[in-house]
């Protein structure tokens, strides 16, 4: 699919109800780091489009709990912004290279504090055919974990602390 990609970062709330915003319908992709809720349905019509028989969508929700963490109620997620998108970019790079015939990809990423059952991270692929479909969204969401830089600081029954399962950040590859 030709067109423009659109990546951008929006970070601080001013107040009042925001909404992310939707690429034009000409573009490819849909990258960005945003303190705003994620917004699924959206993302998973924009990806919708005639050339493409398959839709995968993958959304990551906070949950109640973690390794030894009982009764989680939230997860702040910081960024490096300068960083984190750029690196999102390149993970969507990889998986156009790796499966040509992608339709339209989103790769979304919230900041701040979320509560139980927020979406967190949100990757949907559209493609001809649903094999392709399938494994460009699970090789951007298993790379989109490794290679970006996001952390998260949880806060559980027994205290707020970093989240375990920090790993050293790798390069974007096959």
């Amino acid at each position: 699919m030709t067109g423009s990609s659109r990546r951008r970062s929006v970070t601080g709330r001013t107040g009042g109800e925001r909404r992310v915003p939707q690429p034009d319908d000409q573009g490819s992709e849909w990258i960005e780091v945003t303190d705003l809720a994620l917004p699924v349905g959206d993302a998973v019509a924009w990806a919708t489009v005639p050339s493409c028989g398959a839709v995968v969508s993958f959304s990551g929700v906070v949950r109640d709990h973690s390794d030894g963490r009982p009764g989680v109620t939230s997860l702040e997620y910081e960024v490096f912004a300068e960083e984190a998108v750029p690196r999102l970019a390149e993970v969507a790079a990889m998986a156009r290279r790796t499966w040509p015939s992608l339709g339209r990809l989103v790769l979304l990423h919230r900041v701040g504090t979320l509560d139980v059952g927020e979406t967190s991270v949100l990757v949907v692929a559209s493609a001809p055919h649903r094999a392709e479909a399938f494994e460009a969204a699970r090789y951007c969401i298993d790379t989109l974990k490794r290679s970006v830089p996001v952390w998260k600081r949880e806060t559980w029954a027994g205290g707020t602390d970093w989240g375990l399962c920090a790993h050293d950040i790798e390069d974007v590859g096959p």
